[in-house]
Parts: structure tokens; C-alpha cells; sequence
């Protein structure tokens, strides 16, 4: 048994902790807030199987032309924040070259396709049942032309890598979701992802399922990992905690620690907003409202609205345009109801121009692992890496740990 420290409380850190405390290690689990208070608190709350190919950037001159002249709603962007992700999205574009997809798409589909089967264990486990529904996520189209697309994506991808699925047209739709107002042109029922209506409350409920376990949660910075003689401490308010080997599973922020220790990682940083609404009906399943960039989900707080991606620095003023363009088509399709009051919430999604989690060793850095990256699907895939990572820490090894190993990604993983 050794002691290791996590730093990082949402679905991904909660999960590599209770991970190596399966395997008989000590574990601190290491945060500035509460578990599951930050991106894994604010998420459309599915876990998605059906995800089996990650979020490639497009390259058809007029898809680009439309995302830069703000035609679109599912990606909006300031001039600052292009300036500062410059190098990443340059690298996101080359590695979303068709003649890439393919490998990518094979491994990526080996983390999507368990997610569920992963999480089973844990949802059990922590008495959390009733925060999910197995009834799957659909994708719905207003526009025949994208749901005659969408559908041959569906087929390809059920083919390709046996990821289930129905095509429903527009009045079967409306037959199956009574909370619509009007038929769309059809929709996509992914089958066999599974939803959740407090993504934050299953974050931490895995956390206190950690602490029952004999784990402990403590607040500290990340910026106070520092490497001993012995291994890493962190500083914590009350007193400094150390162990053999540290984790970072910070979401977005693992650059600005990895640099700290010599290296380098090139991230796009993708802002999302939410809100939520007192739909009079909520609908039976969440789904994509394709042509508006936005996810509707059943929540417990109301019928949560989740935007697109905004492409902004991490510290610019909140700016949920995405979602105030929505309103109104959305409300197409379902009443909305009133906005519930709140503090306006926003997160951002971690992700690498490879498209791939980085989860293994840090080089040259003995005892300093990664478990970050995995763009919009931390909540889906938190506990799958965090069994691949417990499986390097303990030695073993294979070609989706070497994939994955910041070692096996150099063209995202460099000395500063």
C-alpha cells in the first residue's frame, strides 16, 4: 500500500480516488471547493455511449466560414480567446484530418463503450439510483436534410462500432415525447446512454461514497504541490499533507500545474453555460436540439438548458449568449416556462488537440501522474480512465494505456 493524493474533486478525481482505494492504496482527495462543484456539477448530466468518436474541429471551408462569421450557436468566440488558444486549435485542426479519425476513433470508442458499465458499480454503490434513467439521448432535427445526415452517421457509427440506436420520424416523435409542441423533421434515439438529473449530487455521492471507504477529502490549492525528497506535499489549511505519489485531475486548469514542473500542454479551453427552466412538461429523455447547439435535460432544479462551446480565456466575463439565442427556438419546440433564478453558472470543458485523455506517468517526474483531458466527456468517462490509471499505477500495461500515457501523445505533451 502507498499514499497518494488526488488533487481534484470533479467526476474524474473522485473516480481515479476511489479507483486506487480499491486497489488498497491510501488516498487524499485534494480540492479548492467541494466535490463536484465545478464542470462536474454543471453538465447536461449524460453518460454517452453512444460518443464512440470525439468532437473533431471542422474543416469544410464553409462550416469554418459559418463559426467565424457567428452564424451558428453551438460555437461562439472573442478575439482574445482565439489569440490565446492559437497554437491548440492549430493543432486541433490537423488532428481532425479524415485520415486521422479513423485511429483516433478506434481507441476513443474503447472508453466510450464501458462508460456505463464502469459507472454501474459506483451508482449502486453510493445509493444513487434514483438520480438515473436509462432511457438513452436523442439527437432531434428540424431540418429533413440533417436528420437524413445524422441518420447515416447513426448507421455508420452502429456498424462501426455496435452503438445502438432507433431513427424516429417526426410524428412518431411527437407521439413518444407528448412534451413537444410540434413535430420535428425526426430524431436520433441513442439507446443505451443513461442520464442523470444532478450530475454535481452523483459527484458527490461517489465522494462520500470515497470518505465511507476510509478516504479523506480535504480543501487545498493546487498551486502548493510541491516535490519532496520522499515523494509530493501539498499544503493544505490544516497543515501539509504527503505522500508517495500525486495525481492531477484538474480539469482544465492541469496546464497551469503542469508547467509548474516543466511541461508544456496545448488545451482548448471550451466555456459552457447553463440555466433552468420550470417547464410545464419536461421531456421524457434529454436531447440535442441539433440546429441551436444546445441540450435540454430533466433536472431536478427544472429543465436544464445547456449551451455550445464558447471559446474564451478562462477568466473573461460570463456571456451566456448561446443560451438567450436558444430561448425562443427552443421554445419551437416545448415550452420552456420561466427561467428559474440563480446565479449564472458557467464551466469549461478540458480538451486536448489530440482528442484523447492524457492518463499515465508524467515523465522525468517520478511518482507525478495525469488523468485530464477529456473535453465533454469528463462526467461520461471519469470512472473508465480511472480504472486505466489505477491498471498503470499498479504496473500493468497494454495499447489503450500506452495510447492514452502522456509519453505516447508528444505532439500535445512538450518541456517548456
Amino acid at each position: 500500500m502507498s499514499e497518494i493524493l488526488v488533487l481534484g474533486a470533479g467526476m474524474v478525481g473522485v473516480s481515479t480516488a476511489l479507483a486506487l482505494q480499491a486497489r488498497g492504496h491510501a488516498v487524499t482527495l485534494a480540492d479548492r471547493r467541494e466535490p463536484g462543484r465545478e464542470t462536474s456539477f454543471g453538465n447536461a448530466g449524460v453518460i454517452q455511449v453512444e460518443a464512440a468518436e470525439p468532437y473533431a474541429m471542422p474543416r469544410a471551408p464553409g462550416a469554418l466560414l459559418r463559426h467565424a462569421l457567428g452564424r451558428t450557436n453551438d460555437v461562439v468566440w472573442s478575439p482574445a480567446g482565439l489569440a490565446a488558444m492559437a497554437p491548440a486549435l492549430w493543432r486541433y485542426w490537423r488532428a481532425s484530418a479524415p485520415g486521422r479519425q479513423p485511429a483516433i476513433g478506434a481507441i476513443y470508442s474503447q472508453l466510450t463503450g464501458r462508460a456505463t458499465e464502469d459507472h454501474a458499480p459506483l451508482i449502486a454503490a453510493s445509493g444513487s439510483e434514483n438520480l438515473v434513467a436509462r432511457n438513452g439521448l436523442a439527437l432531434v432535427f428540424r431540418g429533413r436534410a440533417g436528420f437524413d445526415e445524422a441518420a447515416a452517421d447513426a448507421a455508420r457509427l452502429a456498424e462501426r462500432y455496435g452503438v445502438r440506436y432507433r431513427a424516429i420520424a417526426g410524428e412518431d416523435w411527437l407521439k413518444e415525447e407528448p412534451a413537444f409542441r410540434t413535430a420535428p423533421a425526426g430524431a436520433i434515439h441513442y439507446t443505451g446512454s443513461w442520464s442523470v438529473s444532478d450530475p454535481g449530487g452523483l459527484t458527490a455521492a461517489y465522494a462520500a461514497l470515497f470518505e465511507r471507504r476510509g478516504g479523506r477529502v480535504i480543501r487545498a490549492e493546487a498551486d502548493s504541490l510541491t516535490e519532496t525528497r520522499g515523494g509530493w506535499r501539498l499544503d493544505g489549511p490544516d497543515g501539509p499533507v504527503s505522500a508517495e505519489a500525486a495525481v492531477l485531475c484538474l480539469g482544465p486548469w492541469t496546464g497551469t500545474a503542469l508547467r509548474r514542473f516543466g511541461w508544456r500542454v496545448p488545451m482548448v479551453l471550451k466555456r459552457g453555460y447553463h440555466a433552468h427552466y420550470d417547464a410545464p412538461r419536461a421531456p421524457r429523455l434529454p436531447f440535442l436540439d441539433a440546429e441551436n447547439g444546445v441540450v435540454l435535460s430533466p433536472m431536478r432544479e427544472g429543465l436544464r438548458m445547456t449551451s455550445g462551446a464558447a471559446l474564451v480565456p478562462q477568466d473573461a466575463p460570463a456571456d451566456p449568449r448561446q443560451l438567450a439565442r436558444a430561448e425562443g427556438r427552443v421554445a419551437q419546440l416545448l415550452e420552456l416556462g420561466p427561467r428559474i433564478e440563480g446565479p449564472q453558472w458557467h464551466g469549461t470543458r478540458p480538451c486536448l488537440p489530440g482528442m484523447l485523455p492524457m492518463v499515465g506517468q508524467v515523465p522525468d517526474r517520478r511518482g507525478l501522474w495525469v488523468n485530464f483531458g477529456h473535453g465533454h466527456q469528463g462526467f461520461t468517462l471519469g470512472p473508465t480512465t480511472a480504472a486505466l490509471l489505477a491498471e498503470a499505477m499498479a504496473g500493468e500495461s497494454g495499447p489503450l494505456h500506452d495510447a492514452l500515457a502522456p509519453a505516447g501523445q508528444p505532439d500535445f505533451f512538450k518541456r517548456t
